[in-house]
């Protein structure tokens, strides 16, 4: 058994004060408030612990690329003009910087304050399509990556068929990402024997990767491939692509989707950005997860949520880090809220009344985050997985605030930089800010940077 104390703690049953967490193995067994430090407790004294939360999207090979697409050219810069230099970057990539790149970027989403990660995962080939010896080859970088690094991992194999909702063939960096549905399900298979060789805490989903690149008879099929499993999906994301679907199918992408699949709780939809007054009642009613990721929207210009809407019928969302040019839970939320008051002119837009703009950002996003990624976690009570972290109050200037204030503090006027502690299924990984093997971990992605951008 391991156990830690701490003054202040957010539990299943709410904020109480000087708490022991005692875990074994991967799952806690017991939280005790208004107790004092046992001798063989980490004593974490006047901290703030929290559940960690699932980043439920990323593409970690993305992480490469920050930074390299805020040049305009002549016409005006849009998401697909830099989905076309993402295709350029794709043509330097080995299963080795795969795994180089998704390990440095597992390590920060730990000292962030992700415990897990859903692993949106498409790059299957080698440059010019043709499939590896495995079909799982790369997934292998990215489950490895997650195992060495210590965070929890749902790992999504996208299936990717075409280059367009008319059904056009894959085209360049496109074609590493394509499979049959026969590839698809061995590849899957292929995933899943690994998966059983890892921490208990490791599962599969799959991923159809939206609806221009799968038809209906492919999405039917996928649904019924694993189906206990995570279901992601990205949608509504660029008013182009709801156009493109439109003209298409004489429908909008989510109308299209809730009238030909059975969407219930375990889907993630992800962005869901440009939606009528209908489809987010749609959304929200279904169970499903509406899967923001408000850094990577703002940077690539999607647009903005129907946030307060959506929360108002009690939708549930979670939030990932997706393109992974910043990894930051605090920033996530942060950008979330400041996003609806954009929109709104308004300030506090997503809490409820007389409520707290920080518990409602933190705790939907944990409650969503869980659902999405099908990982017993998000609150800190026995049975659920060790998955917590704990903010320094000195360093995230805190003192004297209580309760959800501590909340509304680190997420709108600190940062990062203040969390601490993190474990992920009760693996210790991050220690006063730092990954335990941060040196060597950035030590091999700086060098991977160096030659992929010697190669562009």
């Amino acid at each position: 058994m391991t156990s830690l104390f701490v003054k202040s703690a957010l539990l299943q049953t709410g904020w109480a004060q000087n708490v022991r967490v005692v875990w074994e193995k991967n799952r806690i067994i017991q939280t005790e408030a208004n107790t004092v430090a046992h001798a063989d407790d980490l004593d974490l004294g006047d901290q703030i612990l929290l559940p960690a939360i699932g980043n439920l999207h990323s593409h970690t090979f993305q992480r490469a690329m920050a930074g390299l697409t805020e040049y305009r050219g002549e016409d005006r810069d849009s998401f697909w003009s830099w989905r076309h230099l993402m295709y350029q970057f794709l043509d330097q990539l080995t299963p080795g910087d795969l795994y180089v790149i998704a390990r440095y970027a597992f390590m920060e989403m730990l000292e962030a304050g992700y415990s897990a990660v859903a692993e949106f995962h498409y790059v299957h080939h080698q440059v010019g399509g043709a499939a590896y010896d495995s079909l799982a080859e790369t997934s292998h970088s990215i489950i490895h990556a997650a195992q060495d690094v210590g965070i929890g991992l749902t790992h999504l194999p996208v299936f990717y068929a075409y280059g367009g909702v008319d059904q056009r063939p894959l085209q360049g960096g496109q074609k590493r990402f394509g499979n049959t549905l026969s590839q698809f399900e061995k590849l899957l298979e292929q995933c899943s024997d690994l998966l059983g060789k890892m921490p208990e805490d490791y599962r599969l989903g799959l991923a159809p990767h939206s609806l221009r690149a799968v038809s209906k008879d492919q999405l039917d099929a996928l649904v019924a491939l694993r189906p206990q499993d995570p279901i992601h999906m990205h949608i509504a994301e660029q008013v182009a692509e709801i156009e493109e679907i439109e003209a298409q199918y004489g429908l909008r992408p989510m109308d299209w989707l809730f009238d030909h699949a059975e969407v219930d709780e375990r889907w993630c939809l992800i962005h869901s950005t440009h939606l009528t007054q209908g489809e987010t009642q749609k959304l929200a009613q279904s169970g499903a997860v509406a899967g923001l990721c408000p850094i990577t929207e703002a940077n690539l210009g999607d647009g903005i949520f129907n946030g307060v809407d959506y929360l108002g019928a009690n939708g549930i969302f979670g939030i990932g880090s997706d393109s992974d040019i910043r990894i930051s839970l605090s920033e996530e939320l942060r950008v979330l809220e400041h996003s609806q008051r954009y929109r709104h002119n308004g300030r506090a837009m997503l809490a409820a009344k007389n409520g707290s703009n920080g518990s409602t950002l933190f705790k939907g996003a944990a409650n969503g985050g869980a659902r999405a990624l099908g990982r017993d976690h998000g609150v800190i009570a026995p049975g659920k997985l060790a998955d917590f972290f704990s903010l320094d109050r000195d360093r995230m200037l805190g003192q004297g605030l209580t309760g959800d204030k501590q909340l509304d503090h680190w997420i709108f006027a600190s940062d990062d930089r203040a969390i601490d502690h993190v474990w992920s299924a009760g693996r210790h990984m991050v220690a006063r800010g730092q990954h335990k093997n941060h040196a060597s971990i950035r030590s091999d992605y700086i060098a991977c940077l160096k030659k992929l951008r010697g190669d562009l």
